[in-house]
Formats: structure tokens, sequence, C-alpha cells
């Protein structure tokens, strides 16, 4: 018989082996109890995530620090003053975070860079030119378009930098060419910061750059906000703060209910296997409300431009049609949930194509169950996408009709720049970071196996 030599492991790899096999088994035991939540201290500070947060700390510091570098020669408290009448530029100061009152060097925000997306993003529906160059062509197209993005913002920050300054001359101590031209650029570079910024924000991956600044300047806002409202409140006696606090706690748990909210598709698969047997299932989710609250912020950068002409231009028509757009005015309410619904349809089917998708899932050999692949996927897929978006339009526009009613009802008007709008935005972004720092965790944990994988094949 002939002799067979058995090969025996290093005692160091059987070690490395039987760590990594322990290390797997706790991850996936954590991650199928909650998705990662249950992740240790250790795992928090073993990653990049403590410096990911680190630097989303500091660029919002920096965000917000320049709110606080004045424009020289203006007289902020009688401008400030004018704002706190309740106007729908109240309205967007708060959005910037008290940056328009303070007519600091950031006065401008992240509005013109909205204004810019809103334009291109309209544009690219119609040409399309465009409509490849950001979906067909890669990552290579998608910069491309984000470059013309930036450009149109560098083209709004302009024209609303000429238009806040000649607004400001009656509050302007000595008004020439010199300080108009000097402050316009001030203003616009500021306005470039901030979109630079933003953009720095999204890289990090947790959460939308434009967004997260919105609710930076929102949640600075919210102080000054409480303090009036229950100064208001002592006048008004307690039931109406009473009225106030019971409207803002089911306001916050519709939207959370609302914003996880999902519609599951079931979808089959011709073949896909999984450990012990076939997995022929699967689901295709559709949120409620899938926009989250960029509806809002177009709707809110949209209706806020006859405010800005009206500045610029100081034409009586342009100043009557901004009045009526005024909150509590009688059309900002049907032209704010006109607006919110619009772009809440348009922006469902700019995330979501059923065509593409509907194409996707045949090259992928998937089908819905009852649905024939091909064209009629893509009707069934618009159909349903159609009444997701009506859904989501009602829920946003019951957000935006929600302050007047409380205010009718608690007689509370202090806080109407807050609206139910931005609570929308803070819940929002709020749930929606912490869902992107919950998978870092998660990618961290599975990156720590990659590497004990790594030290293993060593040996």
């Amino acid at each position: 018989m002939r002799a067979t030599r058995t090969a025996r492991r290093p005692p160091c790899a059987v070690f490395c082996r039987r760590k990594t096999s322990r290390c797997v088994r706790s991850i996936v035991s954590r991650s199928s109890r909650g998705g990662g939540s249950g992740a240790s201290v250790d795992d928090f500070f073993s990653g990049s995530l403590p410096g990911k947060l680190g630097t989303l700390a500091l660029l919002l510091l920096v965000s917000r620090v320049g709110v606080y570098i004045p424009l020289s020669g203006v007289d902020r408290e009688a401008f400030a003053q004018t704002l706190q009448q309740g106007s729908l530029l109240g309205y967007v100061d708060t959005l910037a975070g008290g940056s328009i009152s303070k007519v600091g060097l950031f006065s401008l925000g992240i509005v013109p860079y909205i204004n810019s997306s809103i334009i291109f993003q309209l544009l690219a529906s119609v040409f399309d030119g465009l409509k490849k160059l950001q979906k067909e062509e890669g990552e290579a197209g998608r910069r491309k378009f984000q470059q013309y993005q930036r450009y149109g913002a560098l083209g709004f920050a302009v024209i609303q930098a000429v238009g806040q300054c000649v607004y400001l001359r009656p509050y302007v101590e000595n008004f020439d060419i010199a300080w108009l031209a000097s402050s316009s650029i001030a203003l616009t570079a500021g306005a470039m910061i901030l979109m630079y910024i933003g953009e720095q924000i999204s890289e990090l991956k947790l959460g939308n750059g434009t967004s997260l600044l919105i609710f930076a300047n929102i949640c600075s806002s919210l102080p000054t906000s409480l303090g009036q409202t229950f100064e208001q409140a002592q006048t008004q006696g307690d039931a109406s703060i009473f009225g106030f606090v019971f409207a803002f706690v089911i306001s916050t748990l519709g939207i959370v209910y609302v914003q996880e909210a999902e519609r599951k598709i079931p979808i089959n698969y011709a073949s896909r296997y999984r450990a012990g047997g076939l997995d022929k299932t699967s689901y295709l989710p559709f949120k409620v409300n899938s926009t989250g609250v960029m509806p809002i912020i177009f709707s809110s950068s949209l209706m806020s431009a006859p405010v800005a002409l009206a500045r610029f231009t100081n034409a009586d028509a342009l100043k009557s049609f901004a009045q009526v757009l005024y909150p509590g005015g009688p059309l900002y309410l049907p032209v704010s949930i006109g607006l919110i619904a619009f772009f809440n349809y348009f922006y469902t089917f700019l995330q979501l194509d059923p065509k593409d998708v509907a194409e996707q899932l045949k090259r992928q050999g998937a089908s819905i169950p009852g649905i024939r692949p091909g064209r009629s996927t893509e009707v069934y897929l618009g159909d349903t996408l159609e009444r997701m978006s009506v859904l989501g339009s009602i829920f946003l526009a019951s957000l935006a009709a929600a302050p007047a009613i409380v205010e009718n009802v608690t007689k509370l008007s202090s806080f109407r720049g807050f609206a139910g709008t931005s609570l929308l935005i803070m819940v929002g972004v709020a749930t929606d970071t912490a869902r992107r720092v919950r998978s870092e965790l998660l990618m961290q944990q599975y990156d720590r196996i990659d590497n004990l994988y790594d030290e293993n094949n060593k040996f």
C-alpha cells in the first residue's frame, strides 16, 4: 500500500480560522436582530465612521459661522424687524437659519443651488441629451450634469446677490456702486462656499448635503421660535400651549409613520439559490413618501421667487402678488399645496422610472406575479407609482395646511416660520441620517471580516 501524508495546518492558521468564524457568527447574529443596531462601542471607533461624523460636524459648524460674518454698513436690527412680520421671506429666513435677517456672508444660503437643480431637473425631462447625460452615461455623465448645475447656481447666486443688495438699500448707510459690487461678490462667494460644503457632506454618504444644511439651519432657529411661542402662550392661556404641543407630537408621530411606510411588490426570480434551498421570492419596496423633503424645498424656493423679484425691481404689481403668497395670504395655501403635489409627482418618476425598472427586472429574469414582463410590468409600476405619489402629495399637503389650522385653533402665530414642512425636514433628515449611520456601522463590521480573511490567507 502506498503511504499517504496528511498535511497539518499551522496552529496560527487554525486560530485565525476559528477567530474568523466566531466574528462572522457574531456579526450575522447582531445584524439579524437589529440591522446592525447591536454594534458595540469598539465597533463604532474601529472604523472610519467617527472621522466622518467629525468632518460632518465641522462642515456644519463652518456653514453656521459664515452666517454671523456681517456685511458692512447695514442696519441689521432694522432689517430684521421687517422679517418678523410673518412674511414668506421670513419662512425662507428660517430655512436659511436666520442668515437673511443677520445679513451675513451666507445670506443666500443654499437657495441658488436648489433653484439651479430645479431648472436642470425640469430641462432633463424635456431634452433627451440632458436625460442621457444624467442617467445613461455613467459617472462621467453625472459629473458633467452636476457641473452644469454648478454653473446655473453661480448665475442664480449673482442675480440673487444683486437683488438682495438692492433691497437692502434703505438700510445701508452709504449705498454706492462700490458697496453694491463688493457686497454682491461677497454674497456670491458665500453661496458658492455653501454649495461646496453641501457637496462635501454628500460625499461622506451620511445624508444629502443640501438637506443636512437646511436641517442645521432649522435647528438653529428652533430655540428662538420656541421662546417666542411660549411668550405668546402666556397671554393666550395654558390651553393654547397644550394644543400646540399636542399638534406637534401628533405631527411628529405621523411623519415618522409615513416616512417608514412602504408598499412591497413581490418579485419572482427564475433561479436564485440560497443556503438550504431555492429562493424564488423577493420584494420591490415603494415608499409612500419616496421623495422625502425635496418637493417642499423646491416649492418653498419657487414661492420665494416673487418676493425676490419684488425686492429687485421694487414694482408695485410684484409686491401685491408677493403679498398674497405670504403665509396666511389668500393664495399661500393653494399655491403651496399645488406646487408640492407637482414636484412630488415629478420627483417620484424622476427617481424611479418604470420603464428602466421593467427592463432591469426582465434582464435579471425577474417578474411580478400575474404581470407579464416588459410593457405590462412598466404599466403596472407606473400605475402603482401614480397612486403612491397621490398618497404622498396628500400627506405633504396636510403638513403644509397643518400650521394654518393650528394657528387658528391656538391663536399662536410666532411659530409660523417653523411650520409643519420644517418639522418634516427635521424628522426626515434625522431618520435618514440615522439609517445611514447604522448602515455604516454594519459595513464596518463586514470590513472586519474581510480583514480577518486576508490575515488568514497569509498562513
